[in-house]
């Protein structure tokens, strides 16, 4: 059940990275809910392939055919379904790799948990691949909260030791439309650490920060259903995510509380805080604050520079060379998916 996720409503992620198709079912949504088909399609356009020489050169359009759910523009209360032919594949560039696994990837504990049986080529359900019918679920979502005022919004942070501006933790400003960034000089320097990587044959990671607005006070729940832990398991769902972090994270901890702590205020008649290092979430529920969160991801473990491996029938030690098409940096790719996965959890707390 590894592939479906949430409470209220039901995602459930299906296909591989070089099988005929990708898609998703999404279970749970209530009928009559507007769907904008092509906004749908330029959302998903922010993550696919082959957009520019910052990313895999394998293209896939990424076209959204719809089976079901959806009559005249809206749900039907019926479960949607909806499907990505891929059209840009190259299996054999993967052959080797259930006995020579590759650094840093899931070759080798797919091996272990599915006993060779696993689909292998471009990494299988475990490739970045499977994001795009995550979006698909994630842009849906998107446009219902927008709806209710709520808006989902994400920029890389950081990149290579780059760092954009933070978000206003009080009132984050919108992303310039076409970067994925707040401040075009930094996204500049950015692209050029990504395109030395490239020529490097190497890849580099960065982070990615994300706000979302507009939320009442009292969505989410203590323990196991605070909004902390139905968004912690989704975002770690995004390949190559390896840290998470809410309001100032980590940096709480070299504080005081009389420092850390948000001081309540009326503002338009109704309850806000003045700072908000807690990132929107106290005890697990919205406090009607900008939700905000960090989160780390790791460079792309397939690059064109040798890397030590070993054979799993031999037990030799080998040094190997990664075929295939593959991101010097997918962050950038990284942050509507980001805003997808976010959309999704907190859409399912609106169906509480």
């Amino acid at each position: 059940m590894s592939s479906i996720y949430g409470e209220n409503l039901k995602v459930s992620i299906f296909g591989q990275s070089h099988g005929p198709a990708i898609g998703m079912t999404l279970d749970g949504i209530p009928a009559g809910l507007p769907v904008d088909e092509e906004a749908l399609q330029a959302f998903l356009a922010r993550r696919a392939p082959g957009g520019s020489n910052l990313s895999t050169p394998r293209k896939e359009a990424d076209r959204v055919e719809f089976l079901s759910g959806i009559v005249d523009g809206r749900t039907c209360g019926a479960p949607i379904a909806a499907m990505i032919a891929n059209t840009n594949t190259r299996s054999g560039d993967y052959a080797n790799l259930k006995d020579c696994p590759r650094p840093g990837h899931a070759d080798y504990t797919a091996q272990v948990k599915y006993r060779g049986y696993q689909d292998s080529a471009g990494g299988g359900h475990f490739s970045g691949r499977l994001t795009a019918p995550l979006c698909i679920a994630g842009g849906l979502c998107k446009q219902w909260l927008a709806e209710k005022c709520v808006d989902v919004r994400a920029h890389i942070y950081a990149l290579a030791g780059i760092h954009d501006r933070p978000f206003d933790p009080i009132s984050p400003e919108m992303v310039p439309e076409g970067f994925p960034v707040l401040s075009e000089a930094a996204w500049a320097s950015m692209q050029e650490h990504i395109l030395a990587a490239r020529s490097a044959g190497d890849s580099v990671g960065g982070v990615i920060e994300c706000a979302v607005t507009g939320l009442p006070a009292g969505l989410g729940a203590p323990m196991f259903g605070g909004m902390e832990s139905r968004l912690a398991s989704i975002l770690y769902a995004i390949p190559a995510v390896k840290g998470l972090e809410f309001g100032d994270g980590f940096a709480l901890a070299s504080m005081t509380g009389s420092r850390a702590n948000d001081p309540f205020a009326m503002a338009n008649g109704r309850v806000v805080t003045t700072t908000n290092h807690a990132g929107g979430i106290l005890g697990g529920i919205t406090d009607g604050m900008p939700l905000l969160f960090r989160l780390c991801v790791k460079p792309t473990p397939s690059i064109a520079l040798p890397q030590q491996t070993v054979s799993l029938k031999t037990g030799e030690a080998l040094t190997l060379n990664v075929k295939g098409r593959h991101d010097p940096c997918i962050v950038p790719r990284a942050v509507p998916v980001v805003e997808a996965a976010a959309a999704l959890a907190v859409f399912d707390a609106f169906l509480d």
